[in-house]
């Protein structure tokens, strides 16, 4: 008989999550802390969306992507996790740049980037404290017309070097363009010139095992191989319950922590919305997906410390999205994962990461798709030769992802890494004026994203359900 992944579960909860991405889970977190029933369905056979990670023979266990976020985490750990789990978060200082335009090291933080702004590009330092004054000013209610090109081009017209310092890494962090809304950038960047580049000491494992555990102290009911059919919804336009592994589960209230265009379209159904909210959903913007070559050293190998922790490294000169996106790839981020990164382990591993765009790896015959990954493998080698000469020698194990992975293993539409575009935003904070008792907790806006962006908004939309659950008669 095939195992029943909802044995037990109760007929009714208050709260139904959908998915255990950051904000899935920290939204149950913080709803069963204040006493809610909660109930955690996964689709996936482990926790943490895009936050996670997995084993391959030899004892070698990957984080997917790279994990790589602002100092406001450790404060958010704190305050809506555990205290253990904050103390787990601790600084990337070996950032590197390396490109035709110039080679740089730095500790991505406002006054190393002062620095190297004045010294190394020249820029007047009252320009350089006016822009990131500018930066740090944002907040999602400012007007939104202005694009990240028009304010590159307000401080440092013509200089394409300068731009792709201040735009590639943020690219690689949630997606961003020049093309999205200037505040999508300026309040991302200036969360990361705060105190700079942070991970989770121990591993994506270790960190959600961490985050089970408290969700399992606070009693929230999780389940994993947990597909959400259906969101049910009353003639009122209110939540009533959700169908899942073809059971019927009852509860006051849904935060769906999936797509918010398939949130909308599948599971709930385009006859529960108005028109004009559902043309605003269809013309929601997903973002890139991305490309991954994930790499383990043979026990007892390693690379020197000069490698850095995160290396932007490009062949491309000057700040070009299509490039970026390009499966002909010309622009790389390397993640190197010492044994420190995992305390108690030997093993030594660096994961490189490209952004991509979903059709070019979909429309390819199964024949030239396996040829792709072969080519992506072997292109990223040589580039990687150039930092760890004898990779080749040392390498015990190598494998690639690509968006159809992506689509596979997390449900995110194309594959997407990060969501959505901006408009995704306000479409996902006004479903519950759609259906009452039904909310979104994902990655959507750019800001949204991201492991802090994950978080925070899931803290948000918690906050949302109780004050729902809190009035009389709301179900």
């Amino acid at each position: 008989m095939p195992r029943d992944f909802l044995k037990g579960t109760k007929d009714s909860y208050d709260v139904v999550v959908i998915g255990s991405g950051l904000a899935g889970l920290t939204s149950a977190n913080i709803l069963a802390r204040q006493g809610y029933s909660v109930l955690l369905l996964e689709h996936h056979y482990q926790l943490g969306g895009m936050a996670t990670w997995f084993r391959r023979a030899g004892g070698h266990i990957f984080d997917i992507s790279l994990h790589g976020f602002p100092f406001g985490m450790i404060k958010s750990c704190r305050k809506y996790w555990t205290q253990d789990i904050a103390d787990s978060i601790v600084q990337l200082k070996g950032i590197r740049f390396e490109n035709p335009q110039f080679s740089l090291r730095t500790t991505f933080n406002r006054d190393d980037f002062t620095r190297i702004l004045v010294e190394h590009f020249g820029i007047a330092p009252e320009t350089v404290v006016r822009f990131f004054d500018t930066a740090r000013g944002m907040n999602f209610y400012d007007e939104q017309t202005r694009t990240t090109r028009q304010l590159f081009e307000q401080f440092f017209p013509g200089r394409d070097d300068v731009v792709r310092m201040l735009m590639e890494p943020i690219t690689y962090a949630n997606g961003s363009t020049l093309e999205d809304p200037a505040i999508t950038y300026g309040i991302v960047f200036s969360n990361f010139m705060q105190k700079g580049v942070y991970t989770f000491q121990g591993g994506t494992d270790a960190l959600v095992g961490k985050m089970r555990e408290e969700l399992i102290r606070n009693g929230v009911d999780i389940r994993i191989r947990s597909l959400v059919e259906q969101i049910e919804v009353g003639p009122d336009r209110t939540v009533r319950a959700v169908v899942v592994n073809g059971k019927r589960i009852a509860c006051r209230s849904v935060v769906s922590n999936a797509n918010v265009k398939s949130t909308i379209l599948k599971m709930v159904g385009e006859q529960h919305f108005d028109r004009s909210f559902l043309e605003a959903t269809r013309a929601i913007r997903l973002n890139n997906s991305s490309c991954q070559v994930y790499m383990a050293l043979k026990p007892g190998e390693g690379f020197d410390e000069s490698c850095g922790d995160l290396l932007f490294h490009s062949e491309h000169r000057g700040f070009d999205i299509e490039a970026l996106l390009s499966r002909n790839v010309s622009s790389r981020t390397f993640s190197f994962y010492y044994p420190e990164t995992r305390p108690g382990s030997d093993r030594w591993l660096i994961v490189s990461s490209t952004n991509a765009n979903y059709r070019d790896w979909m429309e390819l015959s199964t024949e030239d798709y396996e040829l792709a990954k072969k080519e992506l493998i072997e292109s990223t080698l040589a580039c990687l030769e150039t930092y760890v000469p004898n990779i080749r020698s040392i390498l015990d194990h190598v494998e690639a992802a690509t968006p159809s992975t992506f689509e596979r293993y997390t449900k995110h539409l194309e594959g997407s890494s990060f969501g959505t575009k901006f408009e995704g935003l306000q479409i996902s904070r006004e479903l519950p004026q759609q259906i009452r008792g039904l909310y979104h907790a994902g990655s959507v806006g750019i800001i949204m994203s991201g492991w802090l962006g994950a978080v925070n908004y899931g803290v948000i939309v918690s906050n949302d359900v109780d004050k729902y659950l809190m009035v009389p008669g709301s179900v």
